[in-house]
């Protein structure tokens, strides 16, 4: 085997061995959750009707973002800053470049997160229109949100979203650095705002992102489908007018706008492709 599928396996088996201690330390603590505060009465998530989709999403998903978030970062640098070498690229990656990259890394952090999620925020409403919508119905067809849907993405999704985003901004200078700890709050975060969880954060959510804000995001259009699009931080849905959460109310119906969405991971991926753009 040659040195570079090698190195491309070796990627790819480290990241499978990170997830899946996550895995179970994210199981532990929303089975626990999701019992005594339960946003929908149901069965454990466990035991949700697409289960094994929602799994081979949670696996497929870090390994398929990884790798092209690597491979697209290495295509940027030797187009933009015309560095082809190895050595150079991983010199040139590894603690950032540019203005960005003096400050604290814990700056670096903050900038990271406001950027992405402001990005993320126009982005996904682009996926909620035209031709983009049926990329992004995939992740809006569970009909029995919990912890485990937030992997569920179709790949053309996270290409122009997650993943570009990434590369955008460590192209821009951040350091892949600040991802030792970003990383894990939006692996957790994720998972918390899908999970079936009754929280608000009272006056605080206009702060965080929380399960109730979100699950408001996958209801019928009519609902709230089209409001709460902020993955972390609300104050941008504040800001221009799509922020829903009414009080003393709790979501209830998900899915509905994609009934028809095939229930398994490989017809939901050929899916796009066959159907023509809705809303």
């Amino acid at each position: 085997m040659s040195s570079l599928p090698m190195q491309v396996a070796l990627m790819l088996g480290e990241t499978i061995a990170k997830v899946i201690p996550v895995t179970f330390m994210l199981a532990v603590v929303f089975t626990v959750l999701e019992h005594f505060w339960a946003c929908n009465p149901g069965p454990a998530w466990w035991r949700k009707r697409e289960i094994v989709t929602d799994i081979c999403y949670w696996f497929f998903v870090p390994v398929f973002a990884r790798t092209m978030r690597i491979g697209l970062l290495i295509v940027t640098a030797g187009i933009v800053f015309n560095i082809h070498d190895a050595d150079e690229l991983i010199a040139f990656y590894d603690n950032g470049h540019g203005p960005l990259s003096q400050l604290p890394l814990w700056l670096q952090g903050v900038l990271f997160l406001v950027a992405s999620d402001f990005m993320l925020y126009w982005l996904h409403r682009l996926f909620h229109g035209g031709g983009f919508w049926k990329y992004h119905a995939i992740h809006h067809s569970s009909e029995e949100i919990s912890w485990i849907s937030a992997a569920r993405f179709h790949p053309v999704n996270l290409m122009l979203g997650t993943i570009g985003v990434d590369v955008v901004l460590l192209m821009a200078g951040i350091s892949p650095n600040v991802m030792i700890w970003v990383g894990p709050f939006t692996t957790f975060h994720s998972a918390f705002v899908h999970a079936n969880l009754n929280w608000t954060f009272g006056p605080f959510r206009y702060v965080l992102a929380t399960p109730v804000f979100h699950r408001w995001h996958h209801t019928a259009l009519e609902e709230g489908g089209d409001t709460n699009f902020a993955g972390t931080f609300p104050i941008w849905d504040v800001l221009f007018g799509t922020f829903r959460m009414p009080k003393g109310e709790l979501p209830q119906d998900y899915g509905k706008d994609e009934a028809t969405m095939p229930k398994e991971i490989a017809g939901q991926l050929a899916y796009p492709f066959r159907h023509q753009a809705g809303r």
